[in-house]
């Protein structure tokens, strides 16, 4: 089955037909094309300044003398600021270690030391480029074992003095661990389990840092009031998330600070964390002018929080049916330099916990521990840990089977969690419909020639994922034209959020599309958001749209009922007006934009952030892949031939933007899966630019087709379910596990490149 667009949108409890026309554009799609969206590079003040920055060309050092003379005398340049002028300011999404700009050492190759503001962004690294900077090289730790060992230097000799925005921060069994997080289910003695096993496997995998690569870099503009208020356009997904932060490092008050965040053009994970405002306050105030900063490529690969470089290491026991019996997962992540990219309270990527998050295991042990090195310091992107976890666990499944003499697909079915099953880190799982998603694996395994061995081959992987907690609150309001507007604080990073705003209000009122206005508010609007993140906007913003939405036109149809002076419960709301069928059977109306100019009625603000949900807990989303590979032996070089994903969905608010999710994950972990490297010597990013890294293109697409399993309805407006995040943690394992049944060669490290498939070939005499 080959799926259309429009594939699944009727469901239970699906959308009212209002919602089925064929107005599908995106909401900001002619600004977009006639090039008059304004994102944040583009914004312009009067007498405003561009900000440059000086940056360490050492991994750790201490900073002996900096000589700024030479940079002050340049022509064009108003301020020059080291880091005695920003001390103690440091940035951080929730533990804040990363130096505005560095004044006592660096600790990584791209630290930023000194900031400039000039007439013009090329005066601005001119004078960068006078600055003169003597440093005391220290050693450095580019591996993170060695960063744990007993004498290993200590990176953050003074992390007492950060600012954690998580509450108390976890004890650290080591100063150079930036957070680690434990998981136990089910008997603690997992040894004693493993012993009893009739059998215990164990493999190890490692994964690489992947810059998000997105195409419009970081950007904002800060100026500053007389009276002391901060006005910031940026680019970041979670303005006020920010604007906490800020008011954190600042040391002032979160009201003074507005942040305006407008078209986003791309954050796969990597628009959460901002590196430039903080500066740019800083050189604002001291020049009493507006300051822009625009990051280049360079400065991107080398110091945007690129994702983690894993190592995984996987056992687990099974008995003779090959049933699950114990797990356990330990995983290590390089954290680089600095803890600042990462949101969550751990400081370490909690979805590497998800290695057999599909399946169902009594017993499991899990821990992961995110360590300093002197290396870019790492952060989230798209399935943060989950996508190292699924390589990993997806392949340690296949290896098993082939080890049992099972088939792939047979033991998954076997192992599948159930509805209510505790997973293996510890979560209850809600309708999770991984037997029904490797059933249509098994149709499509069952339709295809098995020519295993002949450099032919077919993989499967299975991913499950749940969307991340946060609040949404929106605004609805009724406009004196008959028009609604829809007040929201989350910004849309391309994802197509406010296009979906617009559908599920226009579905939930029974109006067209044309008349619903999506407005974005700044920080100042009060319509708090945590933002773009973790695959929660179909959830959590369509929710609070829904119920207000319900709430205004409760009102409306309690207003109507008095106007026609009938019953309330004979009112209904239709083509745009409010009608009643009276005793004689003609059909009394009250238009639309009659109504609205004779009544009133305050916004309707709502909240949503899933806690106290009337529908209970959020569902699982599941998605399984089948890919077929091509292998030429003698090159090592992997052709995909064919790539199926079968997705369980609720309902679709938006087909045409929820099959773009779906094939836009999977060209995301086919990138991943394939080409996609950071490269890092010594500390030091070799791939400087986005020509260098190689995310894959039109050209690297192979024929691809989604199956969608509608399911019951899911926790978001109407029974939709997430799509954003459920589609690219699958790839890589799935064509991992079709390289080994092509070729026998079984690949534990990403990407799988010719270059590491021809050398593993080599040293196994194929």
């Amino acid at each position: 089955m080959t799926s259309n667009p429009r594939d699944g949108v009727h469901g239970p409890g699906g959308l009212p037909p209002a919602a089925l026309t064929d107005d599908e554009y995106r909401v900001e799609g002619r600004e977009k094309v006639l090039g008059l969206a304004r994102f944040a590079a583009d914004y312009r003040r009067p007498e405003m300044l561009w900000a440059a920055y000086v940056r360490s060309p050492v991994p750790h050092a201490r900073i002996v003398d900096i000589d700024l003379s030479a940079a002050r005398a340049e022509p064009g340049v108003h301020a020059v600021l080291g880091g005695s002028d920003v001390r103690p300011a440091r940035i951080g999404r929730t533990l804040q270690d990363w130096p505005v700009l560095a004044w006592d050492r660096v600790r990584f190759i791209g630290d930023r030391v000194v900031a400039i503001a000039a007439e013009t962004a090329e005066a601005a690294e001119r004078a960068a480029a006078l600055v003169r900077v003597d440093y005391e090289e220290l050693p450095a730790v580019f591996d993170p074992w060695a960063a744990l060992a007993p004498n290993a230097p200590s990176l953050h000799p003074e992390a007492d003095d950060y600012v954690y925005l998580g509450g108390e921060r976890p004890p650290r069994r080591h100063p150079n661990v930036q957070g680690e997080h434990l998981v136990t289910v089910g008997d603690v003695d997992i040894e004693s389990i493993m012993a009893s096993a009739a059998h215990v496997f164990e493999h190890e995998f490692t994964t690489p840092r992947q810059h998000q690569g997105y195409i419009e870099p970081h950007a904002c503009l800060v100026w500053l009031d007389d009276d002391g208020a901060v006005h910031v356009v940026s680019t970041n997904k979670g303005p006020f998330m920010l604007r906490t932060q800020m008011a954190a490092s600042l040391g002032i008050a979160e009201a003074t600070i507005e942040i305006e965040s407008p078209f986003i053009g791309g954050d796969f994970g990597g628009k959460g964390l901002s590196l430039d405002e903080q500066t740019c306050f800083f050189l604002a105030r001291a020049t009493r002018r507006p300051v822009m900063a625009v990051m280049s490529y360079l400065d991107e690969m080398q110091a945007a929080a690129p994702r983690h470089r894993t190592w995984l290491r996987l056992r687990t026991g099974v008995d003779r049916d090959g049933r699950f019996l114990a797990h356990e997962m330990t995983a290590l992540v390089d954290g680089g330099a600095y803890a600042a990219g990462k949101p969550g309270r751990v400081l370490a990527p909690l979805g590497t916990l998800e290695t057999l998050a599909p399946y169902r295991v009594p017993n499991s042990r899990l821990g992961v521990t995110a360590v300093y090195t002197n290396s870019v310091p790492g952060g989230n992107m798209r399935a943060p840990g989950e996508y190292q976890a699924i390589f990993a666990g997806e392949s340690h499944v296949d290896m098993i089977a082939a080890a049992l003499g099972i088939d792939p697909l047979e033991l998954r079915r076997r192992n599948s969690i159930r509805d209510g099953d505790l997973s293996p880190s510890g979560a209850v799982a809600h309708q999770p419909r991984v037997v029904d998603v490797v059933n249509a694996l098994d149709e499509i395994a069952e339709r295809r020639p098995r020519r295993s061995g002949s450099g032919h081959g077919i993989g499967f992987a299975i991913g499950i994922r749940g969307p991340a907690s946060g609040r949404s609150t929106v605004a609805v309001r009724l406009q004196a034209n008959g028009s609604i507007e829809v007040g929201t604080g989350v910004p849309d990073q391309g994802g197509g959020t406010h296009t979906a705003i617009r559908r599920v209000a226009s579905a939930a009122m029974s109006v067209d599309p044309g008349r619903i206005h999506v407005r974005l508010g700044s920080t100042a609007s009060g319509l708090v958001d945590t933002g773009v993140s973790g695959s929660r906007i179909t959830y959590h913003t369509s929710r609070a749209v829904e119920i207000a939405i319900l709430q205004l036109r409760d009102a409306l149809e309690e207003v109507a009922a008095r106007r026609l002076a009938v019953d309330r419960g004979s009112v209904r709301l239709a083509d745009d007006a409010f009608s009643v069928r009276d005793a004689t059977g003609s059909v009394r109306r009250h238009p639309f934009e009659e109504l609205a100019r004779d009544v009133e009625l305050d916004p309707f603000v709502v909240t949503f952030d899933g806690e106290s949900d009337d529908r209970g807990a959020s569902m699982d989303s599941v998605a399984g892949y089948a890919v077929e590979v091509d292998v030429d032996r003698e090159t090592g070089q992997v052709t995909i031939a064919d790539a199926t994903l079968v997705a369980d969905v609720g309902t679709i608010i938006n087909p045409l933007a929820h099959q773009g999710q779906l094939t836009g994950g999977f060209v995301g972990g086919l990138g991943g899966a394939m080409m996609e490297e950071l490269v890092v010597t010594d500390g030091r990013v070799e791939t400087v630019g986005l020509h260098d890294y190689k995310l894959p293109t039109s050209a690297d697409s192979p024929p691809f087709r989604t199956i969608l399993l509608p399911s019951p309805p899911g926790p978001g407006a109407f029974g939709a379910k997430m799509a954003g995040e459920m589609s690219n943690g699958a790839v890589a394992p799935a064509i991992a596990n079709a390289i080994a049944d092509a070729i026998g060669i079984r690949v534990t490290s990403l990407p799988l490149s010719a270059e590491r498939i021809h050398g593993l070939l080599r040293s196994q005499g194929g």
